[in-house]
């Protein structure tokens, strides 16, 4: 019943604000037109495509105005008026009472919010789709901004999660692309990730992260939290006087220089994403600022923390691989990434995988490389893939959805952005880096105590493994003569202890290193020890 009201509501928006008309109704399938027909007896199309939208997005929620702040920053994907209209969603929703805002605050901290601080804005600094934020002062001066979430806005949010739900099982059921696309899944991560987004909290350990990993670091700040002062419902943080990153002109009296500005997007990105493996996935407009007071040497500042993203050692390997071959159109190579990641099914012919992406790359490559859009190859390249049958791949969702952010924001910065000359030094550095010595040494050390609490299990698992080896097909113990067994015992005990040699070896090894790096005296002696008493109790 809630979902049907749900789904009233959204027929009764699009027609109050005739989004039906932007829609080319000769193309949609006939379900989808029955849809849409009620549309037109519910309002008129009053004002601009761009403004009807973005009114829309508003009224429908958290997860629509979501959905709109992806779209605007893509003018390259989204029509230059709908774009504009769209940027308004960034941080200028509809405030909620400021009244409202203090209670939420003072329930949550356990006191006024006259005594938590010396001084407390009643109008909002910004309200965004899912939180709103007020700036403070701290008894001890420093300026603050104090951030709660929307009131019953989960309710909200679990009402159109509901209704996601009931779309996705629908595509599942009745789209040719249903089972490749995981709807369901989607939704479930989508589901996380914004209910994740209500706790305060985690949105607050995430910023105090990205800020230990950017510490040295000029390209980006982050605001310090302050945890007396918050918890699960209340966020306080540090006040940042930076300018908006949209504020070309204000950017332009400063003096700013826009090349190297939309370098260091791209740079902290791929840091963020293949050295941090920790990446801020929600970087639209609203939540990057710009302190200039070093205009040959800007300064990122970065907010709302709430959605990150982590990949998998193999997927940021097959990432940095696949983008290295697409641009060295290496297309061979990147077929075969894609088979070996399990991105396509391993049956898939690699021959002529490789000619679809060949034709889809090397057009793009006959022009400029700043011309050249990573966001639009990329979908043209899993738009061909379907052909494929490549699979959703769930953990490359939030990383794809920021790239396309970045890649947007950096155009508008400027321009004549050519991504690959930045990201092509860095990831070359970065493959090179991750098979050096010192981090194969890294390696050791992280694994080396897993390795040390399993080892007592080997020589059990080593035996039962031999000893399952002396039974037949059937089961039952083979019948063998003296000689035979005497001979079988002889080379078992040669097996167990050629296994034991080699893992002590490793050990061995393994000890030899461990304490270079601990300052204390090489273990080489001990591994080696060890490994003879092994030999020594199977004679």
């Amino acid at each position: 019943m809630i979902r049907l009201r749900r789904i009233a509501k959204i027929i009764k928006v699009v027609g109050k604000y005739r989004l039906d008309l932007l829609l080319d109704k000769q193309k949609l399938p006939f379900s989808v037109r029955v849809f849409l027909a009620p549309a037109v007896f519910f309002g008129r199309a009053n004002g601009t495509r761009g403004e009807r939208l973005r009114k829309a997005l508003e009224e429908l929620g958290p997860i629509f105005v979501k959905f709109g702040q992806l779209l605007s920053t893509r003018p390259d994907l989204v029509p230059e008026d709908i774009s504009i209209e769209l940027c308004v969603l960034q941080d200028n929703v509809p405030p909620f009472s400021s009244d409202l805002f203090k209670q939420n605050v003072e329930l949550a901290l356990s006191g006024s919010v006259d005594d938590l601080f010396l001084s407390f804005e009643p109008d909002p600094l910004a309200s965004a789709s899912v939180a709103q934020v007020h700036a403070a002062v701290l008894a001890d001066g420093r300026d603050v901004v104090v951030k709660a979430v929307r009131p019953n806005i989960e309710k909200t949010i679990r009402k159109d999660i509901a209704l996601l739900y009931t779309l996705a099982r629908l595509v599942k059921t009745y789209s040719e692309d249903g089972e490749r696309l995981h709807p369901l899944e989607v939704v479930k991560d989508y589901e996380s990730v914004i209910i994740e987004e209500l706790n305060l909290q985690s949105e607050g350990a995430n910023a105090s992260l990205l800020r230990h990993n950017f510490t040295d670091s000029s390209m980006l700040h982050v605001p310090e939290i302050y945890w007396p002062y918050s918890n699960k419902d209340v966020l306080v943080m540090e006040r940042i006087y930076g300018v908006p990153v949209t504020d070309i002109d204000r950017l332009k009296a400063a003096g700013v220089d826009f090349k190297i500005l939309a370098q260091r997007g791209v740079e902290i990105f791929f840091t963020q994403v293949f050295e941090h493996n920790f990446f801020h996935a929600d970087m639209h407009p609203g939540n990057i600022f710009v302190d200039a007071t070093n205009p040959k040497s800007p300064t990122y500042i970065a907010i709302d923390c709430a959605i990150m993203g982590s990949l998998s050692s193999e997927d940021q390997f097959y990432m940095a691989r696949n983008l290295l071959a697409m641009f060295q159109r290496d297309y061979r190579l990147v077929a075969e990434l894609h088979i070996r990641s399990g991105w396509v099914p391993k049956d898939t012919s690699i021959n002529d995988f490789t000619g679809a992406i060949r034709s889809v790359c090397e057009p793009i490559f006959q022009r400029p490389l700043k011309e050249i859009s990573l966001g639009h190859m990329l979908i043209d390249l899993f738009t061909t893939a379907r052909r494929f049958n490549m699979e959703v791949q769930p953990s490359l969702v939030l990383l794809q959805k920021t790239l396309l952010n970045i890649e947007g924001l950096g155009r508008q910065l400027y321009p004549d952005l050519d991504l690959w000359e930045t990201a092509q030094p860095y990831l070359e550095k970065w493959l090179k880096d991750r098979y050096s010595p010192k981090s194969m040494f890294n390696q050791l050390k992280r694994y080396a105590p897993d390795w040390l609490e399993h080892f007592p299990q080997i020589p059990p698992m080593i035996f039962q493994a031999l000893k399952a080896a002396q039974y037949s097909e059937s089961g039952e113990i083979a019948k063998q003569t003296n000689t035979t067994q005497q001979t079988n015992s002889v080379w078992t005990k040669c097996a167990i202890a050629i296994g034991f040699s080699s893992i002590g070896g490793g050990l061995a090894l393994g000890l030899s290193q461990l304490p270079l790096a601990l300052g204390q005296p090489p273990l080489v002696s001990l591994g080696l020890v060890f490994t003879g008493l092994l030999i020594l109790l199977l004679r």
